[in-house]
């Protein structure tokens, strides 16, 4: 057997509804990063749940980018001076805003396992910006 009717074959293969809902969610990931419009996801959906082969998947998918190959969305990156700031001038602005810092490093990319909190040090806010936590309770 040659390799193109060795590819042949293994494109030929029976799609898994697993295979279907990985097409189907690096669909939804494109229309949210703006790649597809809504009329373009709902017509490829309908057919990645209607395709048979692995060849019909792929061929869906052709023209976006895998999910490894699409740049990591920007993160929340704590500015300390703009905290003190915030902490200065509206104390409950700038709890928040660091609380929001927190939660964005807590969560991780979606190829990469969540990292576990016991993993990473805790966050505290910089020593110049003390927080009179009582007063906020």
């Amino acid at each position: 057997m040659n390799d193109v009717t060795t590819q042949h074959a293994r494109l030929a293969v029976r799609a898994s509804d697993a295979e279907r809902e990985q097409t189907v969610a690096l669909l939804q990931r494109s229309f949210a990063d703006g790649r597809l419009a809504l009329a373009e996801l709902e017509e490829r959906v309908g057919a990645a749940y209607a395709a048979r082969t692995r060849a019909q998947l792929r061929d869906l998918a052709a023209d976006l980018p895998a999910a490894e190959q699409q740049p990591p969305r920007p993160g929340m990156i704590l500015d300390a001076r703009l905290l003190c700031i915030l902490l200065c001038v509206c104390p409950p602005a700038g709890v928040a805003y660091w609380l929001l810092s927190l939660r964005q490093t807590a969560i991780s990319p979606p190829n990469r396992p969540a990292a576990s909190l016991a993993d990473e040090p805790p966050a505290v806010a910089p020593a110049a910006c003390a927080v009179d936590t009582d007063a906020f309770t």
